[in-house]
């Protein structure tokens, strides 16, 4: 039997996890092809209509020419990156040091494309216009993450999004958005999915993050590289007998979810205010940007951990499950709003934080 940590046991057991859309169970899949009529048939190694109609489905979202759904992210990505780097006849591209491709992928695009990747900027910030700019590097391609999320998903200003895009047509460079959250910049920038995605030549985005599907991606771009993308698919492995769980999950969730974004985008500003009123605590951005932000609590673990087992104890709220510390003493953990912050009543949300203010003096 896994023994689980004082604190994961204190959050499961709270009435009222703060983050997220709840509990991340085998629900999440009965209720979303609950909604479906069991007649519907199956899509067979990536093909079939009910696939192929919310393929066209999220192309029209992102306003590109064609989509098509990955099982994973981390494929589609690479994937992408392959393609351009294979039609530009250079084997380098450009992307934060913090990008997923770089710190959680173990080397694949390296090992399995045999691709170099320029690490752009400094870790503790974005990626600066004059920084692409100054690149003396032939790349084939670079890719921006909107938000950046490794730290606290911040943004840059839109005029910026723009002029990055310029210099990258205006200089041959191929421009590729890990949107995995592109949902959740859109309040921020107050632009459609299409406007945003209209500024790169290809866009991933998630239905496992801030829409809660099961897994699955999709890869949209022109028709030219939508059909790279299939047989690199295939080569990679992607095409399963069916994906039906994932992109019919996706496809539930996206249309109950992607409607909300700005509530929750709004309802993390309150969140963040809440959490900077305590002593000891600080997010960052100090006013998100998006659903998402960082919390850095000045508090060695060992005394922190039991603080927040107690308060979890005592007022059925749980903010968060775990706690990373660095050597300083401080630790760090990611929040990210959905369905459940709104069923937390504000008073008792209010209480809490007034008791952990007091418990961490």
């Amino acid at each position: 039997m896994t023994t689980v940590s004082p604190l994961v046991a204190a959050f499961r057991q709270a009435s009222y996890p703060v983050g997220g859309h709840g509990r991340k169970n085998i629900q999440v899949l009965k209720e979303a092809l609950h909604e479906f009529d069991d007649k519907l048939e199956s899509d067979i190694y990536g093909t079939g209509e009910s696939i192929e109609g919310f393929q066209a489905e999220m192309a029209a979202y992102v306003g590109k020419e064609k989509a098509v759904f990955f099982p994973s992210g981390t494929m589609a990505q690479q994937i992408a990156l392959r393609i351009w780097c294979d039609e530009k006849g250079k084997r380098k591209v450009a992307y934060h040091p913090l990008s997923h491709l770089e710190i959680h992928e173990e080397d694949g695009l390296k090992e399995l494309h045999q691709i170099e990747s320029l690490l752009l900027g400094e870790r503790d910030r974005l990626i600066r216009l004059e920084e692409i700019l100054a690149l003396n590097d032939e790349i084939a391609c670079l890719l921006i993450e909107l938000p950046q999320r490794e730290i606290g998903g911040v943004l840059p200003p839109y005029e910026e999004l723009e002029a990055i895009s310029a210099h990258c047509r205006a200089n041959g460079i191929k421009l590729h958005l890990d949107g995995a959250r592109l949902y959740e910049v859109l309040p921020y920038y107050q632009k459609s999915a299409a406007e945003l995605c209209a500024l790169f030549d290809s866009v991933y985005i998630s239905f496992y993050k801030g829409i809660g599907g099961v897994a699955g991606a999709i890869l949209a771009g022109d028709e030219g590289f939508t059909a790279k993308s299939k047989v690199w698919k295939r080569r990679h492995g992607g095409d399963l007998i069916s994906l039906y769980p994932y992109y019919l999950s996706a496809s539930y969730y996206f249309k109950q979810r992607e409607p909300k974004m700005g509530q929750y985008y709004k309802e993390a500003v309150e969140l963040a205010s809440l959490y900077n009123s305590c002593e000891h605590v600080a997010t960052l951005p100090l006013v998100p940007v998006t659903n998402m932000f960082h919390v850095h609590i000045s508090v060695p673990k060992e005394k922190l951990e039991p603080i927040l087992v107690a308060l979890y104890a005592e007022t059925g709220v749980g903010l968060i499950h775990y706690l990373r510390e660095s050597s300083e003493g401080v630790c760090s953990f990611e929040v990210s709003i959905g369905d459940a912050f709104a069923q937390i009543p504000k008073e008792l949300l209010k209480r809490t934080f007034e008791r952990m203010a007091n418990m961490l003096q």
